[in-house]
């Protein structure tokens, strides 16, 4: 693990880690869910809680966990719209260990009487042209 710790203000994609994927050329799902993700609402600052559900086929690399953990930390004190948060997490993860497919769901909490899911998928070119 690297000596780089987020930084509660900022999203930080500097602290995720890629880790080789020993099966390389087995497709295999990986499926990480928590419910321990909150970042802020950009208008009120106050607390969106958030249950994310991440799926992926690895190619060569895997996350590492506890990289995964502090990276989704760093979201913990930013102001972002429900949809900014799922592409910004899809990407950098996408670039982190550039997967075959993922994709991500995330459950907002209510706010205004209102649950929010929003999900994304990347799908590689290798994963396009079957």
């Amino acid at each position: 693990m690297k000596n780089k710790f987020p930084v509660f203000d900022k999203i930080t994609p500097s602290v995720l880690e890629a880790m080789p994927y020993e099966y390389d050329g087995k497709d295999i799902n990986v499926c990480i869910e928590t419910g321990e993700f909150t970042c802020l609402c950009p208008w009120t600052m106050l607390p969106d809680f958030a249950y994310i559900v991440i799926n992926y086929i690895p190619n060569k690399t895997v996350v590492e966990f506890k990289s995964l953990k502090l990276y989704l930390q760093s979201y913990r004190m930013v102001g972002m719209v429900h949809e900014s948060v799922v592409n910004s997490i899809l990407n950098d993860l996408v670039k982190t260990i550039k997967p075959k497919e993922l994709s991500i769901d995330i459950k907002f909490g209510i706010r205004g009487g209102i649950t929010t899911t929003v999900s994304a998928e990347y799908l590689s070119k290798e994963t396009k042209k079957k």
